[in-house]
């Protein structure tokens, strides 16, 4: 049995000091809004407070993760922790869905029975938090294209910076207008929009607790390479899956008319695998004859 091998890939120590400012600054605004329920004698703010101190939590949830991610391997946790990472994106994804419920909810409610908004104070401190929460999640909006926990992050403080701006938007209306019946409708709005993005984390992430194939690798596509490999026979009892929210692993056994001499078959498909399909860790089993009698799990495989 030969193998090749890949380093993991670990999560860039750059994003401690975006999860350092994201953390300050919203801890900041829940000490805000602490202030100004309580000065203002506002349920609602104290309320938000709570709800934006529950945000701080994913924020750090998030940031354990990546830090433990980058904890070595040892005998016992032959991949390391990279796993927290996949945990804490199916967590934000189940918070989030959470927060979309407790806002519906609400809405639902107010539609028969409206509560009167907390007059310009509410709206004062609410587009405090669109800044905070708009700015904390550009924090994170690069990172989110290529890594499941940071858009965890990511949409926790878009959906908060939407929130807030519907706060807003009611607020005016409802001064402007005297229309009661905004603050549910655009709620119900907005609620739907953070279900939307909300969904696609949730679902990947539950993917890829279950080890399913990332979202991002097509293995036809990943078959149809080994397969087209010179020397290459046949390729049975392929398994791909990610270990975190960024590294993929590849396992396989790869059927060839000939052993090769060296070493030099494995580097190259090692490598050529992590160029085309962004997969660091692989490990494959070289036979040679009928895969029948090589492999009992051959019937089995994908």
């Amino acid at each position: 049995m030969v193998h090749a091998h890949h380093e993991h890939h670990h999560p860039p120590k750059t994003w401690d000091r975006a999860f350092r400012w994201g953390v300050g600054l919203n801890v900041l605004f829940v000490v805000v809004e602490v202030f100004a329920g309580l000065w203002t004698d506002s349920l609602a703010l104290l309320a938000d407070a709570g709800h934006n101190l529950g945000d701080v939590i994913g924020l750090l949830l998030a940031w354990g993760a990546t830090l433990l991610a980058r904890k070595s391997p040892t005998p016992r946790r032959t991949y390391g922790y990279s796993r927290a990472t996949i945990l804490a994106s199916l967590t934000s994804g189940l918070l989030l869905l959470g927060a979309v419920g407790a806002i519906a909810w609400e809405a639902i409610a107010r539609i028969g029975a409206p509560v009167p908004l907390g007059g310009t104070t509410m709206i004062v401190v609410a587009s405090v938090g669109v800044v905070i929460n708009t700015v904390t999640a550009m924090f994170f909006h690069k990172g989110g294209e290529s890594d499941l926990n940071i858009r965890g992050a990511y949409l926790h403080m878009a959906a908060d910076a939407a929130v807030s701006l519907g706060v807003v938007l009611v607020g005016v209306g409802v001064l402007v207008s005297g229309w009661m019946w905004l603050d549910p409708a655009i709620s119900l709005v907005i609620a739907v929009v953070i279900l939307s993005s909300t969904w696609g984390l949730l679902r990947e992430s539950l993917d890829l607790a279950v080890d399913a194939v990332p979202e991002s690798v097509d293995p036809a596509e990943v078959r149809e390479f080994l397969e087209a490999l010179p020397g290459v026979r046949e390729v049975h009892d392929l398994h791909i899956w990610g270990i975190s929210t960024t590294d993929t692993v590849l396992t396989a056994h790869v059927v060839m008319h000939e052993t090769p001499d060296d070493d030099t078959f494995l580097v190259d498909l090692s490598q050529r695998l992590k160029h085309k399909f962004h997969i660091g860790h692989t490990t494959v089993q070289l036979e040679v004859g009928a895969a029948g009698d090589l492999c009992e799990l051959q019937a089995g495989c994908g």
